[in-house]
């Protein structure tokens, strides 16, 4: 993998857990590495991505993709599943509801990897959008749809749950 590829993997890595970089260096390498490696401006030795990806919560095989090869599909799929979430977060994270929410939606049927954390975001990400949608019809069925995802997966939010409700609540009112 190119270094720049490799850089990007991680900041997003990072940015999806909402952690800055001196959360992630510690005392195993410094904030400034860390920075060049973000960029693509260096190359980390194996001993560094394995302490990134642990900190990171990633395999290490996301961070060598030249070695999938020696893996199983069922092992390529599984990373290609953990890249999604990535990016799903890091779209949420940043403000960009819809598309998390659509990057969500494919993982949001059980037997996932990432079905637990692709409901969360999909109910977390609709009620955003339901929030600042002015249709009101629109606006409930996006409630609606942060309603039905809140309640599946490990991660069910009543909290997001409850906003949803009361939302719908509020908006069929102006109906």
């Amino acid at each position: 993998m190119d270094p720049a590829e490799l850089g990007k993997r991680i900041k997003e890595a990072r940015l999806a857990r909402k952690m800055t970089q001196a959360d992630v260096v510690g005392d195993f390498i410094t904030r400034n590495m860390l920075s060049q490696i973000e960029s693509g401006t260096a190359n980390p030795s194996v001993k560094t991505l394995t302490y990134l990806a642990k900190v990171l919560q990633l395999p290490v095989n996301y961070l060598l993709p030249d070695e999938l090869e020696t893996f199983d599909d069922s092992e390529n799929a599984a990373v290609k599943d953990l890249d999604a979430l990535i990016r799903m977060k890091s779209a949420f994270n940043r403000g960009d509801y819809a598309l998390a929410a659509e990057l969500a939606m494919p993982f949001t049927e059980s037997g996932n990897i990432v079905y637990d954390e692709a409901c969360s975001v999909a109910a977390m990400s609709y009620l955003e959008l339901a929030k600042a949608e002015s249709e009101p019809k629109k606006a409930i069925e996006l409630a609606r749809n942060a309603e039905k995802f809140s309640g599946l997966g490990i991660f069910a939010k009543r909290d997001v749950r409850a906003s949803a409700v009361l939302l719908i609540s509020e908006l069929a009112e102006r109906l």
